[in-house]
């Protein structure tokens, strides 16, 4: 977690450093302290604030809330986005979880920053209070994207109100406490897939799991590869937020539009060399006219199992793009057929 601290006085920043040195971050104070505490100087806290709103994944203010609170008040938009935002008297005794206690893990750094300074975490968010399942908490412990966040929210609602809500897992997870396994209207279902679920009400929980083996053409435009990526995945009905990593041939590995695609979705590139990728084992689709121009028959396909992953999709040829996808860790999934349905999408 890279995480900005911000302190007020000079008993704050004495706090502060000791703060920002778990948190291996730089402390923050006004000027006028800066000298004496060897702190950085904050010469203005709405710049300090907006920078560290942008490039930072916690802010931690020493001093009052009403200080936290309008600062950031201008940033908010939700809990999803939201940075964590965590205020501490200055002498340690209380630390507060102001914003995204759970998605943005602002609870979870009340507590260790609780036990660091030996005072008490105050905690307000109603499934921590009774001490109930948080599916915002237990997704991002798991790495899982929430598809729907009215759903997420519904499924909360249920659990405080002790009402039936559901589990299912194309993974190897166990059914979380305060869930039950079977039916019931509103549930929680873990998938790569995308469309419906098996509940009437289905929030899906995805894992980023998905490999993209990519071809293309020199000089293809990053567009046409958004175009081909995305038909891919709706062929195969695979949630786009499954997607993990691109893998290519090393011949395409300063490809501009391939980088510039994965630099506008966050996709790490991984290549191989042509004997690399004519080394991997299984049945791919061969052209000669491939084979030519890089060296191995089979690009996409060849890449995307590279990683030892499963084919969900077999080779698709879009505007020059040819695009495959395979399971990475294949040994999650504890029925081989639960993709069958993927692939007989493509006969």
């Amino acid at each position: 977690m890279k995480a900005a601290v911000i302190a007020f006085t000079r008993r704050g920043a004495e706090l502060g450093e000791a703060v920002a040195r778990h948190l291996d971050a730089t402390l923050h104070v006004p000027p006028r302290l800066a000298p004496e505490t060897g702190a950085a100087a904050c010469g203005s806290l709405e710049a300090w604030t907006a920078e560290a709103w942008q490039s930072r994944d916690a802010l931690i203010f020493i001093g009052a809330c009403g200080i936290a609170v309008r600062a950031i008040a201008p940033h908010v938009q939700d809990k999803f986005t939201d940075p964590a935002v965590v205020v501490m008297d200055e002498g340690g005794h209380f630390v507060i979880p102001l914003l995204s206690g759970h998605v943005g893990g602002a609870n979870a750094l009340a507590a260790a920053l609780a036990e660091v300074t030996g005072g008490q975490a105050v905690i307000s968010t109603a499934t921590d209070v009774n001490g109930r399942f948080a599916v915002d908490v237990w997704a991002r412990e798991q790495g899982l994207a929430i598809t729907d966040r009215q759903l997420a929210k519904a499924v909360s609602a249920a659990i405080l109100e002790d009402e039936p809500v559901g589990f299912a897992s194309d993974f190897d997870h166990a059914c979380p406490p305060g869930l039950r396994p079977g039916r019931a209207e509103l549930g929680v279902w873990v998938t790569c897939r995308s469309g419906g679920g098996p509940f009437p009400r289905t929030l899906r929980l995805v894992p980023r799991r998905l490999v993209l083996g990519i071809g293309c053409r020199r000089g293809i435009a990053q567009a046409a590869i958004t175009r081909a990526v995305d038909a891919a995945l709706e062929m195969a009905g695979l949630d786009p937020q499954a997607a993990a990593v691109v893998a290519t041939i090393s011949l395409k590995a300063e490809e501009p539009g391939l980088l510039e695609f994965c630099r506008e979705q966050g996709f790490p590139l991984q290549v191989y060399s042509a004997e690399e990728l004519a080394a991997v084992p299984g049945a791919f689709t061969a052209s000669s006219f491939v084979r030519s121009v890089t060296g191995v028959d089979n690009v996409c396909e060849r890449a995307a199992a590279a990683r030892g992953g499963t084919l969900l999709l077999d080779k698709q040829a879009l505007e020059d793009v040819t695009v495959a996808i395979a399971l990475a860790d294949p040994a999650q999934w504890p029925d081989p057929h639960v993709f069958e349905n993927v692939r007989e999408k493509q006969e």
